[in-house]
């Protein structure tokens, strides 16, 4: 006789790298991201929401991860035999929308966009699969102050979240200079005249090598960038990293160029024109680093702010222009209490190459992106809530049939702007509508019993002084306000108004 098995529950919990978000991580997120909005109206830009799929050939180059089936994107074959893929980030959507609709949209096209993005790649702590972005680009200015006016608006949007001036720093580079950099390498090339080590197949992949080293400068320093650079260094774990093969003579404009940061930008200007060499690519870089600096200087942001700072190095086959990072600077302790720099939040640069693959016609564009839960992290870190995160005013029930009076109270807070609800669980037990009301994070809950209903009255127990006088019966702060007030039905929508404003 065959054995009835009754069927197989689905798991009650999420994919893998994937978690769900509540309440008060969603209000935060979004009064967050409604200041942001609010700067980024102010400088002229436009909302714009795309399509959470676009097809795998829009997004064109995508994040490689080779361990991860699709190129690092969620894509699938449709029944019109098209490949179509979840957007990994906002800024390839936007490249497909500036070229679809290039003869209705004005020119430069200012836009900011914010939303969820998915990237097949391996989660880790602190790494999803999903996770939100916050953009802002301009698309059709070929000028550095479209660039100048976006690290502008990225400082304005720190500040307006809750990020002090001091705690932060928007750090800018240039590509061309980082070009005019690696033209200085090949120039010194004296060891290897025909061409890069032998054990790099090609110029391409040894220029990457040498940018991805420059990019370890905060991690490993001059010496161990040095030691990249030419033979190769043992990590902390003693294991040999095997090196590019440069000669000292090719190492040397790389090293110049890292160190060559000084009190001010002038210096920095003036180093950096050194570390290029001859390279017309590298002078047309730092000469718009200077104009860029005079821009921001002109509307009043200086070093303490936006500096120029060479050890940014970002999008290695990317941007093609000035690049910027937005860096925090506080400390805070990590997992083991170990005191550090929060890093980066916020990054970004010009690319303009990016519409041309659906144009064939170079377009200039220049946006930054940030990190919406770094930097809600980051506020957190801070102190610095960007919500009101409790929970509404609780309307207890004390008898079934005066169900339609209870409701009525809820009605008139909410007419007033106040969030309530009525409690809609089993009210026969009292205490577990309070309980109920705790786990809502609810600052008041309003009680009207027979005795009540019968004078027209309505008990108001203050929530958050109970939790404070149970912590502490003696705090003298709160000694004059009592836990608990009987007033008039009447007056209930104002004296709640008046609780909460305590």
């Amino acid at each position: 006789m065959a054995i009835d098995k009754s069927p197989r529950r689905p798991k009650a919990e999420p994919p893998k790298g994937f978690r769900d978000y509540f309440g008060a991580e969603v209000t935060e997120r979004k009064a967050m991201l409604d200041k942001i909005a609010e700067v980024y109206t102010r400088y002229g830009f436009d909302p714009l929401e795309t399509s959470a799929v676009e097809t795998v050939e829009a997004l064109g180059k995508f994040l490689p991860d080779v361990d991860r089936p699709n190129a690092g994107v969620f894509g699938w074959q449709d029944e019109d035999a098209d490949w179509l893929a979840l957007r990994y980030d906002l800024t390839a959507p936007l490249a497909r929308v500036a070229a679809q609709y290039r003869n209705d949209l004005p020119s430069p096209y200012r836009r900011y966009a914010m939303g969820p993005v998915w990237r097949n790649e391996k989660p880790g702590p602190g790494r999803f699969r999903q996770f939100y972005q916050c953009d802002a680009d301009t698309v059709g200015s070929a000028s550095v102050a479209a660039d100048a006016e976006i690290c502008a608006m990225l400082a304005d949007a720190l500040e307006a979240v809750g990020i002090d001036r001091g705690d932060y720093v928007i750090k800018v580079n240039n590509r061309k200079v980082l070009n005019g950099v690696i033209e200085a390498v090949v120039a010194a090339n004296l060891s290897s005249p025909d061409g890069p080590p032998a054990h790099y197949e090609d110029m391409g992949e040894w220029e990457a090598s040498i940018l991805r080293t420059i990019d370890k400068f905060d991690k490993v320093g001059e010496k161990g960038v040095r030691a990249l650079l030419g033979k190769g260094r043992l990590d902390e774990s003693g294991a040999f990293i095997e090196g590019i093969g440069l000669s000292e003579a090719q190492i040397e404009p790389v090293i110049s160029f890292l160190t060559s940061k000084g009190d001010d930008i002038a210096t920095t200007l003036e180093n950096l024109r050194n570390a290029v060499g001859s390279s017309e690519i590298g002078f047309s870089g730092v000469n718009e680093l200077e104009q860029i600096a005079s821009l921001l200087a002109a509307q009043g942001y200086g070093p303490d702010r936006i500096v120029i700072d060479p050890s940014v190095v970002r999008g290695l086959g990317y941007y093609t222009g000035p690049v910027f990072e937005a860096e925090l600077t506080f400390e805070i302790l990590d997992e083991k209490g170990r005191k550090r720099q929060f890093g980066s939040v916020a990054g970004g640069g010009r690319y303009d190459d990016l519409v041309k693959r659906f144009t064939g016609q170079s377009v200039p564009a220049t946006g930054v992106s940030i990190g919406v839960d770094r930097l809600l992290a980051a506020l957190k870190a801070k102190g610095r809530s960007t919500a009101d995160t409790a929970g509404p005013v609780v309307i207890t029930v004390m008898d079934r049939d005066r169900m339609a009076d209870y409701m009525g109270m809820a009605s008139d807070l909410r007419t007033a702007g106040i969030r309530a609800e009525v409690y809609l669980g089993n009210p026969k037990n009292f205490g577990n509508q309070l309980k109920y009301a705790d786990k809502r994070q609810s600052p008041i809950a309003v009680i009207q019993g027979g005795n009540e209903a019968a004078t027209q009255t309505v008990i108001l127990k203050d929530l958050i002084l109970g939790a404070k006088i149970a912590q502490s019966a003696t705090l003298e702060e709160w000694k004059d306000r009592p836990a608990q007030v009987e007033i008039p039905r009447a007056d209930f929508v104002d004296q709640v108004r008046k609780m909460l404003a305590q």
